[in-house]
């Protein structure tokens, strides 16, 4: 890792190539460049400046020291957090003890278990292993009736890596401590600014969103809370009234059970993959005039199941490209789900033949492979997250910009990348896209209204109180990143006491070191980027809502914005500022109004 961070550095210092970027930008030829070529260059030059190219020999020699340090910093951070949560391990051997716990978490306990020894561990007699990871502690916090192993498990959690040779403490010290020097050198006030830079937010902007939010959704936290303590009390739980952090997820499953009885597995005959991947594509042949065609044999695939698209404009002709490789399989592939591109537009690689290159993407998931006659049969959820990714492929599929380095996805900012994907989702929960796609597989039964409206009312299920979730962790990291002094009188646990009064009905504990654990913003690309989530959604919701008022049952007018939203925020990509094209689309700045109308949230601003 160090040669690789020498090497970035010294490509990302070239003084050649920012000299070359510099003398573009004050040639008289400088107003003849299209906006595209423009964005090229002034991000190209303030992505060096960013790098320390403007330094002192001296100062440019710290700065490379600095990064090195947070790579290396990084690096033991997570590794530490990986390590302390192998570390826990508990052993149960009395079935009582996990009373409550579904069949599939007991088989993951005993599945843990004889991979530590106990061979002949089964769900049923057990015994059954309990880890921190991420399956294994959620279903005790969710299922597990025995309070007093809810609490231990609880506990063990929120204090990961915080003690002995694995306590991160001193690791987050130095990180926010050479981030803030770093910050310093190359002239911001504090790290969340130097983030910042390379964003469509700013400090402010971000502070006054996390805030308005914050206050929509505290009063919805209160009753979400007040509800839960009633519950409790009718279930006759003896914590009713003094419910803590490890009763939470527990009564709140219960809940959930008894209002909606939304079973995920139950649902999954009424969601095969083809009904649902059928229903996506007419969706987008509505909304953005493509035709989606299968063009299996055109290009070599790595495996049987992945199957290759051709996306057609109106006239018949070829855009774009794509793989879609929908199934698990585990022994050669990661979890989750995720696209990526292949190739991008451009027009450097055009020949006689095609004015541009044709981009081409990938897009990954990790379904329930068929079984037989019977189709791959998919949760909700997952449903979700076949509309997500699918909306990051338009993005870069639909694209109009012959300048590949800001074509589809590329050059587009941090906190503006998820619109068209998270926009995508709301799809789903609406009515005629949704009873298009959830036919039972065998029967060609529709998904039951009653369920429509249980899964519709189940999205705004405790919004208030998991917006405040949210909420808490972007303020955590913007407190950290811009008001906290390495080394002055308030602690990193001081901080974390400080949010949490603002953002959690149930303080932390005393001895909570979750920010020892909070890898995205320690380990991972976040700092000083965690709202870029709210941020996110707050664009998406707001671009959904266009739809909303065009008047989501006529048909014309859902045309009309979509080829409007094909327009700006798919076709534009990185080659203009995303608050510009987001104005182009709708006519004015993003407002979280929507956001909160439809996480139910509207009413509650105090």
């Amino acid at each position: 890792q160090p040669e690789r961070i020498t090497f970035g550095l010294k490509l990302d210092q070239s003084k050649p190539i920012y000299n070359a970027f510099k003398a573009m930008k004050e040639s008289p030829d400088w107003a003849t460049l299209s906006d595209a070529r423009k964005r090229i260059v002034e991000s190209s030059i303030k992505d060096a400046v960013l790098s320390g190219i403007s330094l002192e020999d001296d100062e440019r020699e710290e700065f490379n020291k600095i990064q090195q340090e947070l790579a290396k910093l990084s690096k033991t951070f997570g590794e530490n957090v990986l390590d302390a949560t192998k570390k826990f391990e508990k052993l149960i051997t009395d079935k009582k003890e996990i009373e409550g716990l579904p069949a599939t978490a007991l088989g993951l306990a005993a599945q843990i278990a004889t991979s530590k020894g106990h061979e002949n561990a089964t769900a049923e007699n057990g015994p059954w292993m309990i880890t921190l990871d991420g399956p294994s502690f959620m279903s005790v916090m969710q299922h597990a009736k025995n309070r007093a192993l809810r609490e231990e498990i609880y506990r063990a959690y929120v204090t990961r890596a915080s003690s002995g040779d694995l306590d991160n403490t001193p690791v987050i010290e130095q990180i926010l401590k050479l981030r803030l020097a770093k910050a310093k050198l190359l002239g911001y006030n504090n790290y969340a600014e130097l983030s910042m830079a390379t964003k469509m937010a700013t400090v402010d902007k971000a502070e006054e969103l996390l805030e308005k939010l914050r206050s929509a959704s505290w009063n919805a936290a209160v009753q979400d809370m007040e509800e839960l303590k009633q519950f409790a009390r009718s279930q006759g739980a003896p914590e009713a009234d003094e419910l803590a952090h490890w009763d939470i997820s527990f009564w709140s499953e219960r809940l959930r059970e008894s209002k909606y009885e939304i079973n995920e597995e139950e649902l999954r005959p009424y969601f095969s993959l083809p009904k649902v991947m059928d229903g996506l594509f007419n969706l987008v042949k509505m909304l953005f005039d493509i035709d989606v065609v299968p063009a299996d044999g055109l290009a070599p695939v790595w495996n049987s199941d992945v199957q290759f698209y051709c996306i057609k404009d109106s006239t018949g002709a070829p855009i774009s490209y794509f793989y879609f490789d929908p199934y698990s399989r585990p022994s050669e592939k990661r979890g989750g789900a995720w696209m990526g591109e292949v190739f991008a537009r451009t027009r450097v690689f055009s020949n006689d033949k095609t004015s541009v290159r044709l981009p081409v993407a990938h897009m990954v998931c990790n379904q329930m492979p068929p079984v037989g006659d019977k189709p791959s049969l998919m949760t909700f959820r997952e449903v979700e997250t076949v509309f997500h990714e699918f909306g990051h492929a338009l993005q870069h599929m639909l694209t109009k910009q012959d300048e590949g380095l800001v074509a589809g996805i590329r050059g587009i900012e941090w906190d503006a990348v998820e619109l068209p994907s998270q926009f995508m989702e709301n799809w789903c929960y609406h009515r005629d896209t949704l009873m298009s796609i959830a036919k039972h597989y065998e029967t060609g039964e529709c998904l039951p209204e009653d369920i429509y409206q249980k899964l519709l009312a189940a999205r705004t299920f405790r919004a208030g109180t998991m917006s405040l979730r949210q909420l808490k962790f972007a303020t955590l990291d913007l407190e950290l990143h811009s008001k906290y002094v390495p080394g002055g009188p308030e602690s990193i646990y001081d901080v974390d006491q400080r949010v949490g009064k603002r953002t959690q009905l149930l303080p932390p504990l005393p001895e909570d070191r979750f920010l020892c654990g909070f890898s995205h913003i320690f380990a991972g690309g976040y700092a000083a980027g965690y709202y870029s989530y709210k941020w996110a959604e707050v664009l998406s919701a707001d671009a959904f809502s266009a739809f909303e008022d065009a008047g989501l049952n006529d048909d014309k007018a859902l045309r009309d914005t979509g080829y409007r939203f094909r327009d700006t925020v798919l076709a534009l990509g990185g080659g203009k500022d995303p608050l510009e094209v987001f104005i182009e689309f709708r006519g004015r700045e993003p407002s979280p109004e929507p956001l909160l109308r439809h996480n139910g949230l509207l009413q509650t601003t105090p």
